[in-house]
């Protein structure tokens, strides 16, 4: 079947022009199978199940890499779907961020960046701290990026630190993550975070923690956890995630889910 026609609908033809049915939605926090034992999808199939959902874009976010994006690339190319080429940086002492350069001079920044955190440790790892981002150097606080904050499980003292910290350095196009991943405190969560970012004056931007492009991947991922953290699905506990969910969703669905914070989906 033509991919066309499993594409569904997001506006539809009125008087004095198209009328979105739902808002758009860009899907940001995408692990690729290059998030080495993370992301269980390839890159073609986010792409084309992208597509399908009718997603007005994706970001491919690979942890301290940006390999994924070469392959996303040609498959977003060829069905022509809006690629942002971006990635995870993990650090050693503190949350990560989602970095999305947004001009040639920012890009070449951010692989610098990636570059220094490879030269520090064995081959196939990359070793980061914050000070690398928000201290003036090869990366210039960001200068050039959209910097997305994801909070960590427990929003302790640390966190809320290098929120004000990030707020302080990062001047602009900086953002705060938030998820609903049906983990049963997904409101208080939602409030709490809405809450910080309104007092140190950072916007909200929703994204899912994609780890796959549909639910039925979720056996994969709990094997390539196992296998990542030397360890059988029996006695996996809280390393495997605790349900399906963080696969690629449709933009009608992400608007009910953040109903309470519509700012969140229209800053994707």
């Amino acid at each position: 079947m033509d991919t066309a026609d499993n594409v569904v609908p997001v506006d539809f033809p009125a008087a004095g022009g198209r009328i979105p049915l739902t808002p758009p939605y860009a899907e940001l926090q995408v692990a690729s199978n290059y998030s080495f034992l993370r992301g269980a999808s390839s890159a073609e199939k986010l792409v084309g199940q992208a597509i399908l959902l009718g997603l007005s874009a994706i970001g491919i976010a690979d942890r301290n890499t940006l390999a994924g994006v070469v392959r996303a690339h040609v498959a977003a190319k060829t069905v022509g779907l809006r690629l942002l080429v971006g990635t995870r940086l993990d650090f050693e002492d503190g949350p990560s961020f989602l970095c999305y350069p947004t001009d040639r001079d920012a890009y070449g920044r951010l692989t610098r960046l990636l570059t220094r955190g490879k030269k520090r440790t064995q081959k196939g790892k990359c070793q980061l701290f914050l000070a690398d981002i928000l201290e003036n150097g090869i990366f210039e606080c960001g200068r050039g990026q959209v910097m997305i904050l994801l909070a960590p499980d427990t929003l302790d003292t640390a966190f809320k630190n290098t929120l004000a910290q990030a707020r302080n350095q990062i001047k602009n196009d900086l953002y705060l993550s938030v998820n609903y991943l049906y983990y049963g405190d997904d409101k208080r969560r939602l409030a709490e975070l809405a809450q910080l970012g309104e007092r140190h004056g950072i916007p909200l931007l929703a994204t899912n923690d994609v780890h796959a492009h549909t639910p039925d991947r979720r056996p994969l991922q709990d094997v390539m956890t196992c296998i990542r953290e030397g360890c059988t699905i029996k006695a996996a506990g809280l390393l495997i995630f605790a349900n399906a969910e963080r696969h690629l969703k449709a933009p009608a669905e992400m608007a009910r889910l953040f109903k309470d914070y519509p700012d969140a989906i229209a800053n994707t």
